[in-house]
């Protein structure tokens, strides 16, 4: 089964892919990660992306679309994937397309506000990039990682600016997919608002399971 989630930043769309990744068997690919792998890795891509993400701006189609074109050749998506991230735009979706079939798009809807208030609220260990929030989930100790007592901080494209941004960003290149996929018949737009495990009740209803 291969799956596109589609919805703003912030939408928890990694959060519900991870706990449902193992129920459908299927890895799940994050563009994010990929990016933040290469930066990471301090390679020439990940040197660019930096700067790119940086602004709230998005990466070139040609960059991401071959990122992902050589992911999604390795043996553990022979079954199918999660594709989170991807495609943002109509051309990589039709880029896409010649790569795998499409079995359904999910599309999590989530109002700006609330966007807003997720991602500013996001903190991050730089050296195992785990992930807390000062409200939903803060580390035991305020600003301290908890395994290795690191300071956290704050990712330049989590600050409201950069959110706003990108929402503006998103708007303008990414939601165009919801019609392109809703005339193929493939779209489920669920509410993204509520508790992880209920986001994720109500992924799998949207996927008959």
């Amino acid at each position: 089964m291969n799956l596109v989630l589609l919805g703003p930043p912030g939408a928890g769309k990694g959060t519900i892919a991870g706990i449902v990744r193992e129920k459908l068997g299927i890895p799940h690919i994050s563009t994010g990660d990929l990016f933040r792998a290469a930066i990471k890795n301090e390679t020439p891509l990940g040197l660019k992306v930096k700067e790119i993400l940086a602004s709230g701006e998005l990466v070139p189609d040609s960059v991401t679309v071959d990122m992902v074109k050589e992911r999604i050749a390795q043996s553990d998506c022979k079954n199918g994937m999660i594709l989170d991230g991807f495609p943002r735009t109509v051309y990589q979706a039709d880029e896409l397309a010649k790569m795998v079939k499409i079995d359904h798009v999910i599309n999590f809807s989530l109002s700006e506000e609330s966007v807003v208030k997720r991602l500013s609220g996001r903190r991050m260990c730089v050296s195992t990039g785990k992930i807390y929030h000062i409200i939903y989930n803060p580390p035991k100790v305020e600003g301290k990682d908890d395994d290795t007592g690191e300071p956290l901080i704050q990712r330049d494209d989590d600050k409201e600016d950069a959110i706003r941004n990108r929402l503006k960003v998103y708007q303008e290149s990414t939601e165009p997919l919801i019609t392109y996929y809703k005339e193929k018949g493939l779209l489920r737009t669920i509410d993204a608002s509520a508790a992880p495990d209920a986001v994720a009740e109500s992924f799998l209803t949207a996927l008959n399971l």
